[in-house]
C-alpha cells in the first residue's frame, strides 16, 4: 500500500498543476488574439482575453505558493501558508473584472455594431488547439484534485472538500475555459450557417457571464478559507473518535480547527482527562495524543490541548 503524500509532495504537484495552466493559456491567449484579429470574431476575442487573463493569474497563484512557503516568524507566528488564499481571493476579482467585464463589454459592443465574420476557418482550428491544450490542464489538475475525493463522490465535492486553492482554482479556471470554447464555436457557426452576424458577439457575452458565474465560485470557496475554515465535520468527527481511544481520555469537548494552508492545520481540543491521574502522567498523555493526532492527520501541525483535569494537576493536586 503507498504512502499519503507529504506536504512537500503535494507542494510539488501544486506548482506542477499551476507550471502546466501556465504553458497552456500563454500559447492559447497568442493564437486566439491573431486569429480574432484575422476573423474580426468576437467571441474569439472574448476567449482570447479569456487566456491571457488565465496566464496572469496562473502567475499570482506562483506568487502565492512562494509566499505561503515562508517559514513563521515573529510577525506571522502562524506561518504564511494563507497567503495564496489571498492571491487565489485576489484572482477571483481577477476573473470577475477582467475576464467576466471585458468580454460581456466586447460583446455588446459587437451587438450594438455586429461586423461579418471573415474566413472563421482559423477561429475553428484554434479553439480545437486550444480545447485540447486546455483539456490536458483541466486533467493534471483533475488529478491532483482526486487526493481529495472519496469514493462515491463527484468532482465538485472533491473542489469543496480540497483546501489547496491553487489546485481548485486553476480547476474552476479550465472548467470555464472548457465551456468557453465551446460557446465561442457555437456562437460562431451559428453566425456562419444563419448569415446573422450577433451570435458570434452573443457568445462573448454567454462566456462574461460564465467567467463571473466561476469568479463567485472561486471568491465563495477561497473566502471561507481566508476566514478560517475548519478541516470539515467528518474529518473533526473521525479526530474525536482518535483521541477519546486515548486511555487517558474520559470525554473529548468542544473541538476546534482551522486551515492555516493547503497542508497545515491548527487544532485546539477542550478534553476531560480521567480521575487520579498525576501531572507526570497528563504530560505524558498529552505527548502520546499529540504523536497520535499528527500520525492520523499530517496536516495538524499545531495543537492545543485544554483541559480543567489538566488545570487542576497544575496546582498540585490529583485531578477531580
Amino acid at each position: 500500500m503507498a504512502s499519503p503524500p507529504t506536504a512537500t509532495d503535494k507542494a510539488a504537484a501544486t506548482k506542477k498543476v499551476i507550471y502546466a495552466a501556465v504553458a497552456a493559456n500563454l500559447g492559447i491567449a497568442l493564437a486566439k488574439f491573431i486569429a480574432a484579429a484575422i476573423t474580426g470574431s468576437a467571441a474569439m476575442m472574448a476567449e482570447g482575453i479569456h487566456s491571457a487573463v488565465d496566464t496572469g493569474n496562473e502567475v499570482l497563484l506562483l506568487i502565492g505558493e512562494r509566499r505561503s512557503a515562508k517559514a513563521a516568524d515573529a510577525r506571522h507566528p502562524f506561518g504564511y501558508g494563507k497567503s495564496i488564499y489571498f492571491w487565489a481571493l485576489v484572482v477571483a476579482l481577477s476573473v470577475f473584472s477582467l475576464g467576466g467585464g471585458l468580454s460581456i463589454n466586447h460583446g455588446v459592443h459587437g451587438l450594438l455594431d455586429p461586423q461579418p465574420l471573415h474566413d472563421p476557418f482559423w477561429s475553428y482550428l484554434v479553439l480545437a488547439v486550444a480545447f485540447l491544450f486546455e483539456g490536458y490542464s483541466w486533467n493534471v489538475s483533475r488529478l491532483s484534485l482526486n487526493t481529495y475525493r472519496k469514493a462515491g463522490t463527484s468532482l465538485w465535492q472533491a473542489v469543496r472538500a480540497s483546501k489547496d486553492a491553487a489546485v481548485f482554482t486553476v480547476f474552476i479556471e479550465d472548467s470555464a475555459a472548457l465551456l468557453g470554447v465551446l460557446v465561442a464555436a457555437a456562437g460562431i457557426s451559428l453566425a456562419q450557417w444563419t448569415g446573422e452576424p450577433r451570435w458570434d458577439p452573443a457568445a462573448s457575452v454567454v462566456i462574461g457571464l460564465l467567467l463571473i458565474g466561476a469568479a463567485f465560485t472561486l471568491a465563495r470557496e477561497t473566502g471561507a478559507l481566508l476566514v478560517g475554515e475548519s478541516m470539515g465535520a467528518d474529518a473533526t468527527a473521525r479526530l474525536r473518535e482518535v483521541i477519546n481511544a486515548d486511555d487517558a481520555i474520559d470525554s473529548v469537548g468542544r473541538l476546534a480547527s482551522m486551515q492555516l494552508g493547503p497542508s497545515d492545520i491548527l487544532l485546539t481540543a477542550a478534553v476531560q482527562f480521567k480521575r487520579g491521574m498525576t501531572i507526570d502522567q497528563v504530560e505524558r498523555a498529552i505527548e502520546r495524543l499529540e504523536r497520535t493526532v499528527n500520525t492520523h492527520n499530517p496536516s495538524i501541525h499545531t495543537m492545543y490541548f485544554e483541559s480543567t483535569a489538566l488545570r487542576s494537576s497544575l496546582a498540585g493536586k490529583p485531578a477531580a
